[in-house]
């Protein structure tokens, strides 16, 4: 969470992660010498008789890759991707191949640029507040997935786009530095100017779309005048949530904007409680990460139906301790204990979508002009 969800918990630096393309070891190629190769016209024409039929039935038999661009902490082996590509692999006999990018926003921005030249089948990682700017790319086609049934705090329907997880932001914190968790944004806000924050870049981020969206929701027309106090404690802005999770543990500042599922991370795979995410007064702001088809997919129906494994209890039960996000519908094995300990937000909140794509580049603006960036 992004991503996430979206990009939803990543627990190291984007620097440290590897290439998705690069996953598969190449294999290497035995030399054949002139000496070798017979030339004999006779033997040449018995070859090419035998060979050129193998040769086309080869290339006839070869799997189709679906391409799925993503962000970058869903691709590594400590991610969903590798996980997700196996089980899929298993029955749609076409290659997956994942192409992770920073985060959720910066995906949109790829696919705007690329526009009908992308080589992209699938979009993993956006989330819901994009969805009219994501139509009006025009990039985009109708999922063929019922997403009614889908269990979505506050709903959602939509024809193009297909709900996969869901968790809310929040500030995690370091117990053994921070003694005096914020209970709300306003304390966050007017806190110390010495216990720094990390935060992530609106404009290529979900999560730092979504908290600018969580300032203008609680605050409306003071959010301006919010960020310039809040910005006295900003360490930094990063690209998306892995470089800043990355800062975070690693000892560079002890609050980082991630998510209220983050901890779970720790609980489960580090059996630490170090980490916790501050429960706000205010309420916490809802990110719920979606997946599209690519109108130019050249495998359609392989993309679609990969749009429907992703909300499968297969997957459903992969991403919970992987993307480090909550499922939105029943997962194949239930959710660890550790997530019942987690901070429940009792106050959703979002802001309409539409709402969202009047205003987005308003907004960015005044955080820009706020933060001196």
């Amino acid at each position: 969470m992004g991503s996430g969800p979206r990009e939803a918990h990543r627990p190291w630096s984007a620097a440290v992660q590897p290439d998705a393309a690069n996953r598969r070891p190449r294999r290497m190629k035995t030399p054949v010498t002139s000496a070798a190769v017979p030339t004999s016209p006779l033997v040449l024409s018995l070859l090419a008789t035998i060979l050129l039929p193998a040769a086309a039935g080869a290339q006839g038999s070869e799997k189709p890759v679906l391409t799925v661009y993503t962000y970058d902490s869903f691709v590594p082996d400590w991610g969903p991707g590798p996980k997700i590509e196996a089980g899929f692999e298993a029955s749609c006999g076409c290659d997956l191949k994942f192409v992770g990018l920073t985060d959720g926003v910066a995906i949109l921005n790829r696919l705007k640029l690329e526009g009908a030249n992308t080589k992209a089948d699938i979009a993993l990682g956006m989330t819901a507040e994009l969805v009219p700017e994501m139509k009006a790319s025009g990039v985009f086609a109708p999922s063929g997935v019922d997403v009614s049934k889908l269990a979505v705090p506050g709903g959602f329907s939509d024809d193009t786009f297909v709900p996969f997880d869901y968790s809310y932001l929040a500030f995690v914190y370091d117990t053994e530095t921070v003694k005096t968790p914020p209970t709300s944004l306003d304390a966050l806000v007017n806190g110390d100017p010495e216990e720094k924050i990390v935060i992530e870049d609106p404009r290529s981020s979900t999560p730092g779309l979504g908290f600018l969206l969580w300032m203008k929701a609680v605050y409306g027309e003071e959010a301006d005048e919010k960020w310039k106090r809040l910005s006295k404690r900003i360490l930094t802005v990063t690209p998306g949530w892995s470089e800043a999770y990355g800062l975070f543990t690693s000892g560079e500042a002890p609050i980082v904007l991630s998510y209220t599922t983050s901890p779970a991370y720790h609980i489960i795979e580090e059996k630490t409680e170090r980490y916790q995410a501050a429960a706000f007064s205010e309420g916490h702001y809802l990110q719920l990460e979606l997946a599209g088809r690519l109108a130019t997919s050249k495998h359609p129906d392989l993309a679609g139906r990969f749009l429907a494994y992703l909300v499968s209890p297969e997957v459903q039960a992969i991403l919970p301790t992987t993307n480090w996000a909550l499922p939105v519908t029943a997962p194949a094995t239930p959710l660890p204990d550790a997530f019942a300990r987690l901070v429940q937000p009792a106050k959703p909140l979002v802001i309409p979508a539409e709402e969202v794509a009047k205003n987005r580049k308003a907004w960015t603006a005044e955080w820009q002009a706020a933060l001196g960036r």
